[in-house]
């Protein structure tokens, strides 16, 4: 019996996620796999190999860095700390696109990858073409990636009851249509009327049919890019990040713990002399249960990735009582460590709330600029 609920939440929230028994720090509340998820464009493009359908790697540590680095020489310690499996790679008979294992490649092809195999190597196919149009507006740190709209769209079509999966999308779908439009804008950027005409005729040539068309008009289109800005959870799978991770985990003697270190900020500055800035987080995906998580600014669960692949698991910080709702963080740790200004006014921008968590409501009576950073925005935004 699952030990949460989704209903009404207090306040402007809406619904949230709600414990229905006691969990303890450590416990795990949930996991789920994502209704689509997808790579990110630029993780593509940087040559990142991940399973297609649920981003596992698919390659080892040793042979990522010495892709993303291009020295080929590197050997990393420790190598027991990551186990790969790379026997059961598979590819698609029609496009080549690389699976894990067999049991993700049927997946695929039965959710979404029917209506969207294509021929990698024509450049001219409408998937290709708006890849292409989607890098140019959307440059790295990516937070979403337009193939997963692409592959809601499909799902949709693929679904045996289209109906039901409509409605499933919908549910994710709860602002106005002019929040929608600040939202896309802010993904977008100031070409955002432009660049939403042009995205939605290439998603058009891309994927059609009866169920879909009601998200292929211009309303419907905004509200789904909104959707995936939003709803979308980042998912890191990356195998260097996990060896990373592994290894700081590892017992050893203080030298050996500098020494580690020191090699390992030396990995990251090769990869980023190379291939640009360390992408962590692999690709995005749309989870019905841990969507329905409001923000917190002092959370009391957070998502992880422990399985290496895009099935999610939300974890409680501290204890959780029955009744309590369960809130996870929007923001990155860097960003809620600064101040509630800060945080106020990126969730704003990203969101469209003003959080009035127990965190915020308790530095309520801060004043609207209390660091270094925040002086900053507030000069510019004086000047302009």
């Amino acid at each position: 019996m699952a030990g949460y609920e989704i209903r009404s939440s207090s306040s402007k929230k809406g619904k949230g996620l709600f414990a229905t028994k006691h969990y303890n720090e450590g416990d795990v509340i949930l996991e789920e796999d994502p209704l689509v998820s997808c790579q990110f464009a630029w993780n593509a493009a940087y040559r990142y190999l991940a399973c297609d359908h649920c981003m596992r790697p698919i390659e080892t540590p040793e042979q990522n860095v010495r892709r993303l680095s291009c020295k080929p020489d590197i050997v990393l310690p420790h190598s027991n700390c990551y186990e790969t499996n790379l026997e059961n790679i598979t590819t698609c008979d029609q496009c080549g696109v690389l699976y894990c294992c067999e049991g993700c490649k049927q997946q695929a092809y039965v959710t979404y990858h029917r209506s969207l195999c294509y021929d990698v190597s024509d450049v001219q196919h409408p998937v290709m073409v708006l890849l292409e149009a989607w890098k140019q507006m959307h440059y790295p740190p990516e937070t979403t990636s337009i193939m997963l709209l692409v592959r809601i769209l499909a799902y949709i079509e693929q679904s045996p009851e289209p109906p039901a999966a409509v409605a499933k999308i919908k549910q994710f779908c709860h602002r106005t249509v002019n929040e929608d439009a600040e939202l896309v804008h802010k993904l977008l950027g100031e070409q955002f009327s432009d660049q939403l005409i042009t995205l939605r005729e290439l998603t058009s040539n891309v994927i059609s049919g009866d169920h879909a068309k009601e998200f292929l008009t211009p309303e419907g289109f905004c509200t789904l890019m909104a959707l995936i800005g939003t709803n979308g959870q980042g998912i890191g799978t990356s195998p260097l990040a996990m060896w990373v991770n592994n290894v700081l985990e590892l017992t050893m003697s203080d030298d050996e713990r500098q020494q580690l270190d020191l090699f390992i900020d030396k990995l990251y500055q090769y990869v980023e002399k190379e291939s640009g800035t360390f992408l962590n987080t692999e690709g995005s995906g749309l989870y019905q249960l841990q969507s329905a998580s409001n923000h917190s600014c002092e959370p009391n669960a957070e998502s992880s990735f422990p399985y290496g692949n895009h099935r999610i698991q939300l974890k409680a910080l501290r204890a959780i009582a029955p009744g309590e709702e369960i809130c996870i963080s929007y923001l990155d740790e860097c960003a809620l460590q600064r101040s509630r200004h800060s945080r106020q006014k990126e969730l704003a921008q990203n969101y469209l709330f003003v959080c009035w968590c127990e965190r915020c409501n308790a530095q309520a009576s801060q004043p609207d600029c209390t660091s270094e950073e925040d002086m900053s925005d507030e000069e510019i935004d004086a000047d302009d």
